[in-house]
């Protein structure tokens, strides 16, 4: 076996669709010419050391799992200077929605057994990395109401039953938000940084995000009645939600958030951290396998590597 064809597949049997047979997905990336190590993880710290554990032994990464889990590697990929392929087995699966990776995990494979890989950009806030968004305020304590089971048995659903739960006792908070030395003090109700494109199950971070442009998104909700989000529900679809004069909007590579007590900080579906946050943007910092359709309309970089 050639050097650069040695996989390491880790899997998470807890993701949604973690239980899902994964030998004809193997079969496909054998098809390729990759020698895969499957191993399996339950726990996101596991995952992270088994990578930091077992990199010398791979010369790519295979992430099983949704948005959070991916996102709990990508400092260690990272580190590790691996390329990274995406088995998309979450709940949303945005940032396979950004990358234009098939949900159907066989012809996921095939995107990585074909070896086209792409730079993507990397946001961190306090540390924590996030490929989509980083989020205070009201996905934060829907994240927190969405408890496992229900995400596994109603999927997106799932988040609909929960978001209505949540809007009934939503109240909005006071933040600094520092950017470029500037501060602005706001009342929101929810504070969002957008690395990717898609988050959220299809929503856009802002019109023309890229996963790939070197910047960050923010966009602050300033809604007088939060229930007004009904009526943006199509902008927030579309990512031009900035042209509500209630929502704030801003683009940077470094942002910093206080608020008025300690909040939660929600990172691709995750809790990872709390508030005073720094947001940063790491352009092209992890190689990912990608279709060679959706390099074209980016100004990222892509390659393949050697099979």
């Amino acid at each position: 076996m050639q050097t650069g064809n040695r996989a390491l597949f880790l899997v998470n049997p807890n993701a949604r669709r973690g239980r899902e047979p994964v030998e004809p997905v193997l079969e496909r990336l054998k098809a390729g010419g990759l020698d895969v190590k499957v191993e399996p993880f339950e726990a996101l710290p596991e995952l992270a050391r088994d990578i930091v554990r077992l990199r010398e032994m791979a010369d790519l990464v295979i992430v099983c799992g949704g948005d959070g889990t991916v996102s709990s590697a990508a400092v260690a990929v990272m580190e590790s200077g691996l390329p990274m392929g995406i088995m998309p087995m979450g709940t949303a699966n945005d940032l396979a929605r950004t990358l234009n990776i098939p949900m159907a995990l066989e012809e996921a494979a095939g995107v990585i057994a074909d070896g086209h890989t792409r730079k993507v950009d990397v946001g961190t806030v306090n540390g924590h990395a996030f490929f989509n968004v980083a989020s205070i305020g009201l996905s934060t304590e829907l994240a927190q109401s969405l408890d496992p089971q229900t995400k596994k048995r109603w999927g997106r659903l799932g988040y609909a039953i929960a978001a209505s739960r949540v809007l009934t006792k939503v109240r909005p908070f006071k933040a600094t938000i520092t950017e470029k030395g500037d501060t602005i003090r706001v009342s929101t109700y929810q504070i969002a940084v957008g690395n990717g494109r898609h988050y959220g199950g299809g929503n856009v971070v802002e019109e023309t995000a890229e996963i790939d442009d070197g910047h960050l998104d923010l966009y602050s909700l300033e809604l007088s009645n939060v229930w007004k989000l009904a009526l943006m529900l199509r902008s927030f679809r579309s990512g031009r939600h900035g042209a509500w004069n209630e929502v704030r909007t801003a683009r940077c590579v470094e942002f910093d958030i206080e608020t008025d007590r300690p909040r939660p900080v929600n990172t691709d579906g995750e809790i990872v951290t709390q508030t005073p946050a720094h947001f940063k943007v790491h352009p092209a910092a992890i190689r990912v396998f990608a279709p060679p359709a959706a390099q074209g309309a980016t100004t990222g970089s892509a390659g393949k590597v050697a099979a």
